[in-house]
């Protein structure tokens, strides 16, 4: 079949990631002797300096990775909550929401110590090693992409009155960065020379630097500034100036941690995705609710998927959180889900319709329980940043999958800290993030605001494996699309013929994709729209006309509008490996030999 690009394919080792300097610079990594999870943090980095408007190390990054030979890991980079970040005192502020920018969206930065733990534990290169690639991109500059100038753009008149250190770095001479200008960001790169010069003067150790550098984050110049910028009053889209919670104690307190993966087995596949404090198992809970007959790109395919995914996403609502009482055993079983499958008809539904696992009853935010908040139209191609009817403007998310040629295999999707949540550090180069928006200022919901409590994050990235072998790793940004586009693509792969031999990596990301919006949104102002599809073009006529038979309200956009998929794979019979990255946006590579 006709793909844009070639799955490619190798021994030596993969990447594929949202942008082709980080590729280029994982890539180079492994030509150096190092393995994947080397790769994966040199190429984390450069993502921060290359897509400043989709992730920073101000934000999170959770990652699964899967050692040859051993069972796989999540390790979480996701941030808490600070411990003055209370229901009460957001209430006594006057809000309703989280804002969607600001200091008070701000959870405790969780990206560096994970890609750090990475790095420690798993990897070989020195700390000096992985950060040189960001280092040279962001003191001698890159080429920027559009997005970045389109971004920028909307929120310029918010850095010119407000956010000064942000329009210093990116409204030179008072205009967005044009596509293909040189960006620097030099500020970035003397934050990470000073690291790597007190973590080296610390010890001649490896593993020590990296201790040191974790010490420097939290308690030293980096941990200061973060504090110091949290606590000054920012203007959010609440309309008003408001200061963060976060103290030096919230960042000496947090560490990546190590936890077993939420997996669930479906025709041979096992799928590995982090817990119930992310929306990772609502993938898992799609499979389960599959029937056993599905044929691929039918139009009563395409139904049962929209279906199928109101019902796990109801029960993300409902259920998902950092302190939610429902067991995932329960939420996968066969019995539950032979419950939950009945729900589905012939014709769209348009009730926000969680289950009663072990007989609990859900309960829902006062937004979801309203139905809808308003009605938001998406701009076709959601997934990078929109410009949502508050003014507000949002980021996206970033991805990194790499396999090495000893079967090593990590999956990562960054995010968070982007240009326009919070105000760049002037001597940092960086801003906080704004995953707290995504907690609820209601008591005694799962995903209810609480010191120390993660936000339920929509970061996602996969493992897939086969008798207990990781086989492929993949993931996209797209926020609350992620596992609806992950699951598109994951069963284009299983249920559709091979390539050369292997995997169809790239006919499965270029395959024609689509997401649903019945259930309330995940960023701030948590809209949701009942019964909205939106759908590329080349889904085609039949399809689009049978949905709207069927009730769907369907929106249909681009040819290339739905998806970011990135995606490497091994084959455990022969060693042959693959790759393959989103064209959609011209910005995804893949990279490999």
């Amino acid at each position: 079949m006709f793909t844009t690009r070639p799955t490619l394919q190798g021994t030596f080792g993969m990447v594929s990631s949202t942008h082709w300097l980080a590729s280029a610079a994982a890539m180079a990594v492994l030509e150096d002797d190092g393995n994947a999870f080397d790769a994966a943090v040199a190429a984390a980095f450069v993502l921060h300096v290359v897509e400043p408007h989709l992730n920073g190390p101000g934000g999170d990054a959770p990652i699964i990775l899967a050692p040859a030979g051993l069972p796989p890991r999540v390790l979480c980079g996701q941030g808490p909550a600070p411990a003055g970040a209370t229901i009460d005192h957001y209430r006594s502020l006057g809000l309703d929401l989280v804002p969607g920018t600001g200091p008070l969206a701000a959870a405790v930065p969780g990206a560096f110590d994970a890609w750090m733990v990475l790095l420690r534990d798993h990897g070989t290169k020195r700390l000096a090693e992985v950060l040189s690639y960001a280092i040279w991109n962001a003191e001698r500059g890159h080429p920027a992409v559009e997005r970045i100038g389109e971004t920028v753009e909307t929120v310029a008149e918010l850095f010119e009155n407000e956010w000064q250190s942000s329009a210093e770095l990116y409204l030179r001479d008072g205009k967005a960065p044009a596509a293909g200008a040189l960006l620097r960001n030099p500020a970035l790169a003397d934050t990470w020379r000073r690291l790597i010069a007190e973590a080296e003067a610390a010890s001649s150790d490896r593993e020590a630097q990296i201790e040191a550098a974790r010490k420097v984050w939290r308690e030293g110049f980096i941990g200061e500034a973060l504090v110091n910028y949290s606590s000054r009053p920012t203007m959010d889209t609440s309309g008003e100036r408001h200061s963060g919670t976060m103290t030096g104690d919230d960042l000496v307190n947090f560490a990546a941690t190590y936890e077993n993966p939420a997996t669930y087995t479906w025709n041979g596949w096992t799928i590995a995705k982090a817990g119930l404090w992310s929306q990772g198992p609502v993938f898992l809970q799609q499979l389960a609710l599959l029937p056993e007959r599905l044929e691929y790109g039918t139009p009563e395919y395409y139904h049962t998927l929209i279906e199928v995914s109101k019902l796990a996403f109801a029960d993300r609502e409902a259920w998902y959180g950092d302190s939610t009482q429902v067991s995932l055993d329960t939420l996968l079983s066969t019995w539950y889900n032979a419950q939950r499958s009945a729900l589905i008809e012939p014709s769209a539904s348009y009730e926000l319709r969680p289950g009663s696992p072990d007989g609990q009853q859900p309960r829902l935010s006062r937004y979801a329980q309203a139905n809808s908040l308003c009605e938001l139209e998406i701009p076709l191609g959601a997934g990078e940043p929109t410009v949502a009817t508050s003014g507000a403007t949002r980021g996206d998310t970033c991805q990194v999958d790499v396999v090495d040629r000893w079967g090593n295999m990590v999956a990562a999707t960054p995010s968070g800290g982007w240009l326009q949540s919070n105000p760049v550090v002037p001597e940092l180069g960086f801003p906080l993030g704004t995953r707290l928006q995504m907690n609820w200022l209601e008591p005694g919901l799962p995903n209810s605001l609480a010191p120390g409590k993660r936000p339920r994050t929509t970061l996602s990235p996969s493992l897939a494996l086969r008798d207990g072998e990781a086989v492929m790793a993949f993931g996209t940004p797209g926020g609350d699309q992620q596992d609806q586009w992950s699951l598109h693509f994951f069963l284009a792969v299983a249920l559709r013929d091979k390539v050369r031999g292997g995997l169809d990596l790239q006919g499965a990301i270029d395959a024609p994709n689509w997401h649903q919006e019945s259930f309330p949104g995940s960023f701030y102002p948590r809209v949701m729209s009942p019964g909205s599809v939106i759908v590329e073009s080349r889904i085609g006529t039949e399809v689009i006309e049978d949905l709207e038979r069927r009730g769907h309200r369907v929106t249909v956009g681009g040819p290339w509008s739905e998806g970011r998929m990135c995606a490497v794979a091994r084959d455990r019979d022969n060693g042959v490996l693959s790759a393959g990255a989103n064209p959609r946006g011209m910005q995804g590579y893949a990279a490999g030999r």
